[in-house]
């Protein structure tokens, strides 16, 4: 079985002295049980695992209970405690903070691990009860190194079919694997992990926004036009919401403009970009060979996948991911880390005015330029991770 890099980082955390609890975050399908369970295996310490995934049963007391199971286990050895899919617990994070905080006063040596797919409901939790007392280690979609160790996946096939491992196995037949795509991650996201936890009033709205935002993937387009696209008699501001949502679901987002003072990024219209390109090939419901072969088509998905790649590296590294335009000149993708600054334009098959790089390196003359898709620089090394995106 394929070993991710958060295996060893979870395999490192437990084996330190108890400081923090150790959150897991990602998208649905990533791997985040796998690599946990991993991870107790190699470290062979004695743990208690329980999942908060059937609803008839979770509770506060429900917590309780299993969080006494694993004290009364952590007074014979050092003990680590799972909770699979915190989030579905109502008030986890005030439950969780109270039977921390008891553990610290008593001297109980017990290490927790949560995890959850609802990044909107744990960063909430996390946020209102546990300052101080948590670290995030993050499990993202796989990228196209890992694809290509565990799946033999050519730069073509990863395109096309993403980093959801649970669908590798389905990629001979596209109809089956669109058919998972729908209802093992879409919907299951946007139903359990978003309308089931926000307030939502047109959710058709929503989906159409995935959908819509999804296929049009590395594209700008105004929240007006995506209005007018899906005749909805919805406002901006709900269209604004509702990508937050996705985002923060880890399916779709809106990259917005670097301006250099953060005074006119939000006024900016969105870049729409997946978290991963099988999300865009399965909104845009062509086949492989369409998708692949048409060099505009092939662009935009290598653009998404460029884009995708840098989102999860952001959240792991540190920095933010925004594009940039003045007239008639444009960098795909601006990386900012404190007062460092990457313009990386992606040369992918679509015909497209490029320079832009040359214009943003006049009015930032420290940033360092990258052409993905060059004679130095190939998508796929790119991909693959062979490149530092900071001097």
């Amino acid at each position: 079985m394929y070993t991710r890099k958060l295996v060893s980082q979870l395999t490192e955390r437990m084996s330190e002295t108890r400081r923090f609890i150790q959150i897991v975050i990602g998208p649905r399908q990533t791997g985040k049980t796998t690599a946990v369970t991993q991870a107790l295996q190699a470290t062979k310490a004695p743990h208690h695992y329980v999942s908060a995934d059937d609803p008839n049963i979770i509770s506060a007391l429900w917590l309780q209970n299993e969080w006494e199971q694993a004290r009364m286990l952590a007074k014979r050895a050092d003990c680590v405690l799972v909770i699979d899919e915190i989030q579905k617990v109502k008030n986890w994070s005030a439950v969780v903070k109270t039977l921390w905080d008891e553990d610290t006063r008593a001297g109980i040596a017990l290490r927790v691990i949560l995890t959850g797919s609802s990044s909107l409901l744990l960063h909430r939790g996390m946020e209102e009860s546990l300052m101080g007392r948590f670290e995030v280690l993050y499990c993202p979609h796989w990228n196209y190194h890992e694809c290509k160790e565990a799946f033999s996946f050519t730069l073509d096939q990863f395109l096309y079919f993403g980093g959801y491992p649970g669908a590798a196995s389905l990629i001979s037949d596209e109809t089956r694997w669109g058919r998972y795509m729908g209802t093992s991650i879409v919907e299951p996201t946007i139903s359990q992990d978003i309308l089931m936890m926000e307030e939502v009033r047109k959710p058709a709205l929503l989906r159409a926004l995935f959908m819509l935002g999804a296929r049009y993937s590395s594209q700008e387009l105004s929240f007006t036009k995506v209005l007018g696209q899906l005749q909805d008699a919805g406002n901006t501001v709900t269209l604004s919401h509702y990508l937050e949502l996705l985002s923060k679901a880890n399916i779709l987002t809106g990259l917005q403009k670097y301006s250099g003072t953060g005074l006119k990024t939000r006024k900016s219209s969105p870049k729409f970009m997946v978290y991963d390109t099988s999300l865009m090939t399965y909104a845009h419901g062509a086949k492989r060979k369409h998708l692949i072969d048409n060099s505009a088509d092939r662009g935009r998905l290598v653009e998404s996948a460029v884009g995708a790649y840098l989102l999860a590296r952001g959240r792991e590294e540190g920095f933010s991911v925004h594009w940039w335009r003045q007239r008639g000149d444009e960098v795909d993708f601006i990386l900012a880390k404190g007062q460092e600054l990457t313009a990386i334009e992606v040369k992918s098959g679509k015909t497209k005015k490029l320079g832009g790089s040359f214009v943003f390196k006049q009015k930032y003359p420290k940033a360092l330029s990258l052409t993905v898709g060059s004679a130095n620089l190939s998508i796929e090394d790119f991909l693959l991770g062979k490149c530092e995106l900071f001097k």
